[in-house]
């Protein structure tokens, strides 16, 4: 039996009212049930709310001893795993803030969030990202410790700011148990309405902007979640979006904080196909990029199977989608209705669950960004049910989502319990207001208050509309919104979202402001063209090589053309040209986040978007 010693009184006064306490009373009411599973060397090992709190502990020590104090910036680059959040709470627990920064970012971008953050302490995965660490010494004074989680390949390096993750925490293990009190302590002082965390906007626009979250904020939204959806103690989550992103942390922190339910952690981000299907997540949350590469993978695979097996999958999807837009519209199933699913499901439905580790989730959710209505079908239609949800790192991740078994396709739901959602009059424009809007960004007042108006109401940016039921839809972005030359609005995102359900187009920016029709720039998927280019027996040797055969051109046409046959003939795509190489986040097309820098994307591809007109 574990055990968890700390003074009764000091216990009585830490609050959940912020992270670290709900950890602390999780610790002791649950001390041996699962809180954590991380894969090494393929083996789930498990650790217990207690074990979590001790480690938490000991790295809030350990970070005392570095001279952390209130108020400084703790930063942590790496990628999903156990020490992410030890660092995270810890930092949070001795009253500073915790920074993440992507570990696909490259050195530039490191440099700007740790000098931007005046982080003075940094937790470092390994070599990789230590190297960026010491390149970038010069430029990030600030930074006085770097905490190195796998230090092989770093013994050797010349930087007295390194040491090891055991070695760090161990110190800080020993002074815990010299004094039982401190730690309690601290987390007893704090107050829920300071900044507990930065979390860096993805700056398509611009620089990111550090948008500093309270304990205030991430509380209330986690228990307006589970107010909202019935979120229980023994859900199961996988970790793997980046812990950077404001989304991730909502289902690796907030919710398993709030109920006590166990979040693992895979080896990589590489092996996400296999984590998900031995964690068989009861709850799981997709970006769309994610949705869009499960369905193209399906349907690829689908093309190299039987005969037989092609024809069941075709008829058992498409009558799914014709069922399952029964039940969003309340209408009743007939007996052959109710028949066909439970014999879909027996032949196609279940396995295909299986296979792609979903079976058990009854909560899968898609957000971040805007999703093409024609893909949620096609995963309701297996049985998926998918609910799309709503927010910005600026309302601590969270505002609206669509209820499991009450999903409206279209809409992003309905605003959570406390947050206020209306639509202003003049420009379209969504604006949040609650508890739940953050405290401002750091170190940009001008910026804080054009996004936070005087009567407490977040300008998001947004266009949406609200339906007489309170469900939103997003249709765009301010900024981001085409006018034709004939004077029509059009949102890209919708169009580019619609190419994007075709398995063999990974990313497309659709073109058409100020002109007369609407073309596209088109990044190919190189796996699934590849694959069909294979079974054509067309040969090739790079991907700028596969972009340009006409046969892909003529694929790609031909899934344009579907395409626009869904969309509103103002919004046809009437050209476009393949991109002859894959975006990048090293060359300043991509942010983090994998979202187009469209500013930097029409510098560096004008010429092929003249050559359209």
């Amino acid at each position: 039996m574990s055990t968890v010693t700390s003074p009764t009184d000091v216990l009585e006064r830490v609050t959940r009212d912020t992270l670290p306490g709900r950890l602390v009373h999780l610790a002791h009411s649950r001390p041996d049930d699962p809180a954590l599973r991380e894969k090494r060397l393929g083996v789930w090992e498990e650790r217990s709310w207690a074990g979590y709190l001790e480690q938490v502990r000991a790295t809030a020590m350990a970070l005392l001893d570095a001279g952390v104090q209130a108020g400084d910036h703790v930063a942590i680059l790496s990628e999903n795993r156990e020490e992410w959040v030890f660092a995270d709470l810890a930092a949070q627990a001795v009253g500073a803030r915790s920074v993440g920064v992507y570990p696909t970012n490259p050195e530039p971008e490191v440099a700007y969030v740790l000098h931007h953050s005046q982080s003075v302490l940094v937790v470092a995965e390994d070599q990789e990202q230590v190297d960026k660490l010491v390149a970038v010494r010069d430029d990030t004074p600030s930074v006085r410790t770097v905490v190195v989680v796998d230090p092989r390949g770093t013994r050797d390096y010349d930087d007295d700011r390194l040491i090891g993750w055991e070695e760090f925490v161990a110190r800080g293990a020993q002074l815990a148990e010299a004094d039982p009190d401190a730690f309690y302590e601290h987390i007893a002082r704090l107050d829920p309405d300071d900044a507990c965390m930065i979390v860096y906007t993805s700056g398509t626009t611009g620089p990111p902007k550090g948008a500093m979250l309270s304990s205030r904020n991430v509380t209330v939204t986690a228990d307006a979640g589970v107010e909202a959806f019935g979120y229980q103690d023994d859900e199961q989550v996988l970790s793997y979006l980046p812990l950077c992103h404001v989304a991730e942390k909502i289902f690796t922190l907030y919710l398993p904080l709030a109920t006590g339910a166990t979040v693992h952690f895979g080896e990589s981000i590489d092996t996400v196909a296999e984590d998900l299907r031995e964690v068989s997540p009861t709850v799981f949350v997709g970006v769309p990029r994610i949705w869009e590469k499960m369905h193209s993978n399906v349907l690829v695979k689908v093309q190299d199977a039987s005969r037989i097996k092609k024809a069941l999958f075709t008829f058992f999807t498409e009558r799914g989608q014709k069922i399952a837009k029964k039940r969003h519209d309340g209408e009743t199933l007939s007996l052959l209705d109710r028949a066909l699913w439970r014999l879909g499901d027996l032949l196609v439905f279940r396995a295909l669950q299986e296979r792609l580790g979903l079976r058990r989730c009854w909560f899968p959710v898609s957000g971040a960004a805007p999703v093409a209505p024609e893909l949620l079908w096609w995963f309701h239609g297996v049985g998926i049910p998918i609910g799309e949800g709503y927010g910005q790192t600026e309302c601590a991740g969270a505002s609206h989502a669509n209820p499991p078994g009450a999903n409206r396709i279209g809409t992003v739901g309905r605003s959570l319990p406390g947050i206020e959602c209306r639509i202003d009059a003049d420009t379209g424009e969504v604006l949040i207001r609650g508890d739940t809007v953050f405290l401002g960004y750091l170190h940009n007042p001008e910026a804080t208050a054009e996004t936070i108006d005087e009567d407490g109401w977040l300008h998001t940016g947004d266009v949406g509309e609200v339906d007489a039921d309170g469900f939103l839809s997003i249709t765009g972005r301010m900024k981001d919104i085409i006018i034709t030359a004939g004077g029509k609005n059009l949102s890209p995102e919708q169009i580019e979202n619609a190419l994007k359900t075709s398995p063999y187009i990974k990313e497309a920016v659709a073109i058409g402001d100020r002109r007369k029709y609407v073309s596209a720039l088109i990044q190919i998927d190189a796996d699934n063209v590849g694959n069909w280019a294979s079974r054509q027996g067309i040969t090739y040797t790079s991907f700028a090589d596969l972009s340009s055969k006409s046969e892909v051109v003529e694929l790609i046409q031909g899934e344009i053309n579907e395409v626009n046959k869904t969309l509103a003939r103002v919004e046809n795509v009437r050209a476009f040209r393949l991109l002859s190489k894959e975006l990048h986040q090293d060359d300043e097309e991509l942010t983090a986040t994998q979202k187009v820098r469209r500013k930097t994307f029409h510098e560096r591809y004008g010429h092929l978007i003249e050559e359209m007109y």
